[in-house]
């Protein structure tokens, strides 16, 4: 880059506890952005980040850092994936009022975890299961469907705004062909299960989660066993929707009671079914649609929170998907 054409910024640091935050472990965070922009970052005493490179670089990269500085001095730890949601955000030119986004807490039965929203469509679907009775979350792994809804439905439970929590599951993939499987029916969908017990289990005292499933407090059923139920006072999570049929997606929807929420959860590129043009949660967008009460998210890659590379593979996948459709 031609001199003439480059800038200087400097960004003061209030502390060194400030800056080995800021930077991350090995100073991921600030590698992660040099990866982004064509910038040189350097520090002087400890005291001074200094950003230099073409002016339109050195701006964004600058209002990036400043923004999770911000949240540093809030008192919120900083991970690197909101770093590459910073930046990706910035990227594409859109704004992200952090502050917005943070101030949603969803308190859970472990005094010391206090959930909020990640991404900008982390707090959409939060919004949404406040303001609608049902509401179907669609959206690739990894951006924290089964999290969110294991938050939102411990959380009413702790309020007391339910009574009960049922979780519901397709098992054994599609075909729910428990006979074959060896056990008792708890032995048998355990496995199916085990994404939602994660989520239980980090949000709530294994002993209060226990005791809750033996009173029947939280209750786990495959989704063939719902026929015939009417579900009052409850909050229902239905997850991997996606290998749901259009019938076992309507029974189930009829079992909605009164004083009662649901989150439908589903990765329309996971379905197991045969056919996957059968699944009942590509269906239902469509007969569904402008009936008050019920709201459908649609979360992308850029609402993934787990590592990057999920991020990357996730994409991968989606350009395969879409090349071989041109195919066909």
């Amino acid at each position: 880059m031609e001199l003439k054409n480059v800038i200087k910024k400097d960004i003061f640091i209030k502390n060194k506890d400030e800056l080995r935050e800021l930077f991350g472990k090995y100073d991921e965070n600030i590698k992660l952005i040099n990866q982004y922009f064509s910038v040189k970052i350097s520090t002087q005493n400890d005291s001074k980040l200094v950003i230099s490179g073409i002016k339109k670089e050195v701006n964004s990269s600058g209002r990036i850092i400043e923004s999770l500085l911000s949240i540093i001095r809030e008192g919120y730890p900083l991970s690197m994936s909101q770093v590459k949601y910073h930046i990706e955000m910035a990227k594409k030119k859109q704004h992200l009022d952090w502050k917005s986004l943070y101030k949603d807490i969803i308190y859970v039965f472990k005094k010391e975890k206090e959930i909020r929203p990640k991404t900008l469509g982390q707090k959409r679907l939060i919004d949404a299961v406040k303001k609608n009775e049902i509401v179907f979350a669609i959206g690739p792994a990894g951006t924290g469907k089964t999290y969110l809804a294991v938050a939102m439905a411990l959380s009413a439970l702790k309020n007391e705004e339910v009574s009960r929590i049922i979780l519901v599951r397709p098992a054994v993939e599609a075909g729910e062909s428990l006979g074959y499987l060896p056990g008792d029916l708890l032995e048998k969908i355990d496995p199916y299960f085990r994404p939602l017990y994660d989520a239980m289990y980090e949000m709530m005292p294994a002993e209060k989660f226990q005791k809750y499933m033996e009173r029947g407090i939280i209750e786990i059923a495959p989704l063939a066993y719902m026929r015939g139920r009417t579900l009052n006072d409850s909050f229902i999570i239905l997850d991997d929707a996606q290998n749901t049929t259009l019938g076992q997606m309507r029974m189930f929807l009829t079992r909605f009671g009164f004083g009662s929420k649901v989150i439908i959860n589903g990765d329309i590129t996971q379905i197991d079914l045969p056919q996957k043009e059968n699944s009942g949660l590509i269906k239902v967008a469509k007969i569904l649609k402008n009936i008050d009460g019920i709201e459908f998210i649609y979360l992308t890659d850029q609402d993934v929170v787990r590592h990057r590379l999920v991020q990357e593979i996730i994409r991968a996948y989606e350009r395969e998907d879409s090349q071989h459709r041109k195919t066909e």
